[in-house]
Formats: structure tokens, sequence, C-alpha cells
């Protein structure tokens, strides 16, 4: 017997049986404290949030900008082209769910143009790096041409609406549509100084006759190859997403001269014969792919500017006055 074992009772009984209960029985247990709750996952009741014992940190701003970042910010190429080529008139409908259709149609198509040029380009040739060359050039000729046709057709659709809009409202077209122009020409003037590099021989330094010179011209170069390049591939593919920012003339613009676009395309693919080797069945479906496609996502961002903004194809002329929409 023990403070331990006040009952003298071994610690385990061999039979395995349980102990017998202790002189007097168990004593009762005590009541519980709350009522029960049938539908509480806990026996307790909810208790009340108790505020956290210390004071919360304070919100600490990010930290700004460095002066490089800020520099990048202002003249990087990059940026600048964005400034240069997304829509930015004051009031625009911005939607997030077409934008973001856009930029699927986009990346799925030229994935779809890719793969289908190096399956048939790679399997036909048998110098494989000169094959992935040709894919690359190829898709980049063809931006490029697209952004030709792009630069014909948007002058002749301007002025179309210009024959059509209102005498009062021509002014406040030709004002919107002066940006469309400025970004044509900043992308046009910014292709032409790699030729123009080439034709000159500034390329090759023939203008390096001093040291003075030699120093221009190597600047001149590596500016060419780390702004100007970069400006250039960003340009073309801003452009071709944003149709060169004609949602600065009206919100319904960018899907009507898309789908005037890629059908000039597949015309000029079909008379150039494009996709040479390809069979019929597939060259069809890619000839037609885009702008099937592009045309369903053009009409679907039309009807969903209708639906969801109020903007249609009748405020495109300017009938109702030349500050609205």
């Amino acid at each position: 017997m023990s403070n331990w074992n006040p009952g003298g009772q071994p610690p385990f009984n061999p039979q395995g049986q349980p102990p017998p209960p202790p002189a007097g029985g168990y004593p009762p247990n005590a009541p519980y404290p709350y009522p029960p709750q049938p539908n509480a996952p806990y026996p307790y009741p909810p208790q009340p949030n108790v505020p956290y014992p210390y004071p919360p940190y304070p919100y600490l701003p990010a930290a700004p900008p460095g002066p490089l970042t800020r520099l990048w910010r202002q003249i990087g190429p990059v940026p600048v082209a964005r400034r240069v080529f997304k829509p930015s008139r004051p009031g625009i409908v911005q939607d997030p769910v077409v934008a973001r259709m856009q930029r699927i149609r986009t990346l799925v198509g030229l994935a779809a143009v890719v793969w289908m040029s190096v399956t048939y380009k790679i399997a036909d040739s048998a110098r494989v790096g000169d094959s992935v060359g040709n894919v690359a050039s190829d898709r980049l000729n063809q931006s490029w041409i697209s952004v030709l046709v792009l630069c014909v057709t948007f002058p002749a659709v301007v002025g179309v609406l210009l024959a059509l809009a209102s005498a009062s409202a021509r002014r406040e077209l030709l004002r919107r549509a002066a940006k469309c122009f400025g970004a044509m020409v900043a992308l046009v003037a910014a292709v032409f100084v790699f030729p123009a590099s080439v034709l000159t021989g500034f390329v090759e330094g023939r203008f390096a006759t001093n040291p003075v010179m030699t120093v221009l011209t190597y600047t001149g170069i590596l500016l060419t190859f780390v702004w100007v390049l970069p400006f250039v591939i960003a340009g073309i593919g801003l452009a071709l997403l944003h149709v060169f920012r004609t949602a600065d003339i009206h919100e319904t613009m960018p899907p009507l001269l898309a789908m005037t676009l890629v059908w000039e395309m597949a015309l000029i693919d079909l008379f150039t014969g494009a996709y040479t080797g390809v069979p019929a069945p597939v060259r069809i479906l890619f000839m037609l792919g885009a702008p099937l496609s592009v045309t369903a996502v053009g009409l679907w961002e039309l009807r969903r500017l209708r639906a969801h903004h109020g903007i249609g194809l009748q405020g495109l002329l300017m009938r109702q006055g030349p500050g609205q929409a």
C-alpha cells in the first residue's frame, strides 16, 4: 500500500481481468458545464474571437524603384513599344476577357503554324539546323507581311470611314487616327534601320575613319541590336495584337480589321503557294483555320461589346457627335 496505490491493488491483473472497483464505487462524473450541442462539431459552444494580444505590424509600402528601373521604364525598348503600340484613348473600354481571348488565340495560332512548319520542313530536309532557321525566317517574314498588309488596309478603311462619317465627326476621326498612323510610321522606320545600315556600309565600318567615328560606329551598331531589334520584335507583336492601336478610333475597329487582315493573308497564301509540300487536307486546314478562328473571335468580341458595354458598329461613324464613342 502506497500513495500511488491507496487500495492496495496490484499494478496489473495476471489473469487479464480488470481490477475490482474500489470500496464505495467510483465517484460520479461532474456534470457538463454546457448543454449539448447536436449540430456542433465540438462539444463546446462557439467562443467569441479574442483579439490578437500584440498590435499588428505596420504596413510597409513597397520600396521605390531604383534609378536603373526608372530609366528602363522610360527609355527601354519594350516599355517604349508598349506606349507606342497600345491604345490609350481616355474612356476606352478595357475588357480583360476579350484581351485574354485575343492572347490565347494568337499563341495557339502561332504554335500550330510553327508546329506544322517544323514538322514538314525538318522531315523533308537533311540539315535540321537549316530547317529550323528557315522556319523562324518564314514566321518572321509572314508577320512582317501581315504588318505591311495592315499598313495598306488601314488607310483604306479610314478613307471609307471619312467618306461615310458626318462632317462634324471627320476632324475627331482624323485626330484619333493620328496615333495609329504614328505607330505605323514608328514601326516601319525602326525596321528600315537594318537595311539602311547594310546598304550604307555602316555595319561594315565604312564610316570608322578616325577614333571618334569608330566609337560612334560601334555605339550605333550596339544600339541597333540592343534597342532597335527588341523594339521591332515587341512592336510587331503588339501591332498585330492591338491592330495598330485602332481601338483609339473605336472599340469595334480592332476586330473588324483583324478579320479583314486574316482573310487577306489567306488569299496571299493561296496565290503565293504557301506551305509547299504539305498534304492538301492539312494545307486547307491551316489556310482556313486562322481566318475562321479569328473571324469567330472577332464576331464574339463585337457581340460582347454590344451586350456588356453598349458599343455597336453604329458608333464607328460617330453619328451621335464627335465627343462620344
